[in-house]
C-alpha cells in the first residue's frame, strides 16, 4: 500500500514554485487557485521573500496549492492507495480523496490562513519544535512554562506552542536531551488561541459539498481512517484548535500495511518524519519536476 503525504506550514521556502511553472497548464492553474484563495499564488511561490511568505494567510494556501499542483502531475501516471495531510495539509488531502473540488479546498485555505492569521494577530504568540529528549520529560516541561503540546510528530518530536516570552523560557531551559528549534509560523495554532477561527471555517465549511472518500483518508484528531466525507470536514475545521496527532497517523499506516509514502510538494519534512519512525519503508520527497519520475515508480512498484 502506497500512499500519498501533504506537508503543513513552514515548508514553503522563497522561490519554491518556479519549477513547478515550467509544467505545462501549471501557470493557469496556480492563477485558478489564486482566485479561490484570494493570494497571489504565482507571485508568493516564486518572487516573494521568506519574511512574506511567512505570514499564515499566504503560507496555507501557498502549500496547499503547491500539493495539489504536484499531485496532479504525479497522478497522470500513478494513484496512491491513500493520503493524509499534517495540518493545513489535510485539505490537501481531502481534495485528493474526492471529498471536496480543488476549488473549495483553495477557497476553504483562504479562509482558514486569514482566519488564523487574525486570531494569531491578538497575542504575540508562536512555536517551537521540540527534538530529542523523554516524551514524559518533555511535556512536564511544557507544563511549566505554560505552554501547549500543539503537534506530536512522532519520531521524537513534539512542537510546543504559547506565548514568545515563554517560548523562550523553553529555550533557556530546554528538557535535557532535548534540542527547542523556533518554527517559521506566526501564531500558537492547534490551541486554544485558534477558538475564533473555528467558528469562521465551521460557518464557510457548511456552503461546501462533502463527498465521502475515494481513498483511504486519514484523520489527524487521532490517525484513524475516516469514510465520511462530511466527518472528514468537521474533523478538519476541528483540527485548528485542536492538536495535530502526526504520530497516530504514522502508527496508523504502520497498522493498516504502509509500504512506501511520496510526500507532495513542497516535501520533505514528513519523509524526514517517516524515516525515523517508519524505518525501512520507502518514500520520495516530491519536490522538483524532476522528483515525479522516483515518486511514480515507487507507485507503480517499478522502484528499484
Amino acid at each position: 500500500m502506497i500512499i500519498a503525504v501533504f506537508p503543513g506550514q513552514g515548508a514553503q521556502s522563497p522561490g519554491f514554485l518556479a519549477p513547478w511553472l515550467e509544467l505545462d497548464g501549471a501557470r493557469e492553474r496556480l492563477q485558478e487557485f489564486s482566485d479561490h484563495a484570494r493570494v497571489d499564488l504565482v507571485a508568493a511561490g516564486t518572487e516573494w521573500d521568506a519574511e512574506r511568505i511567512r505570514d499564515t494567510k499566504v503560507a496555507q494556501p501557498l502549500i496547499v496549492a503547491a500539493s495539489l499542483l504536484s499531485y496532479a502531475a504525479l497522478t497522470a501516471d500513478a494513484r496512491p492507495a491513500g493520503v493524509a495531510g499534517h495540518s493545513v495539509g489535510e485539505l490537501a488531502a481531502l481534495a485528493a480523496a474526492g471529498v471536496v473540488a480543488p476549488a473549495d479546498a483553495l477557497e476553504l485555505v483562504g479562509t482558514r490562513g486569514r482566519a488564523m492569521a487574525e486570531a494569531a494577530a491578538a497575542a504575540q504568540t508562536g512555536m517551537s519544535a521540540i527534538v530529542g529528549g523523554d516524551e514524559a520529560t518533555v511535556l512536564a516541561a511544557l507544563q511549566t512554562h505554560r505552554l501547549t503540546p500543539a503537534n506530536y510528530n512522532g519520531g521524537g518530536q513534539i512542537v510546543a506552542a504559547g506565548a514568545l516570552s515563554d517560548l523562550a523560557e523553553l529555550a533557556a531551559d530546554a528538557p535535557r536531551g532535548a534540542r527547542v528549534i523556533p518554527l517559521q509560523v506566526a501564531g500558537a495554532f492547534h490551541t486554544g488561541y485558534m477558538a475564533p477561527a473555528v467558528d469562521t471555517l465551521r460557518a464557510a465549511a457548511a456552503e461546501v459539498t462533502a463527498s465521502d472518500p475515494a481513498l483511504t483518508l486519514w484523520t489527524n484528531s487521532d490517525g484513524s481512517v475516516v469514510d465520511s466525507g462530511a466527518a472528514a470536514i468537521d474533523l478538519m475545521v476541528a483540527q485548528v484548535a485542536s492538536p495535530v496527532r502526526w504520530d497516530l497517523c504514522m502508527a496508523s499506516f504502520a497498522d493498516h500495511g504502509v509500504t512506501g509514502i511520496v510526500e507532495l510538494a513542497p516535501a520533505g519534512t514528513l519523509v524526514g518524519l517517516a524515516k525515523r519512525a517508519l524505518r525501512g519503508v520507502p518514500s520520495v520527497a516530491v519536490k522538483t519536476p524532476d522528483d515525479l519520475a522516483a515518486a511514480t515508480a515507487l507507485l507503480t512498484g517499478e522502484a528499484a
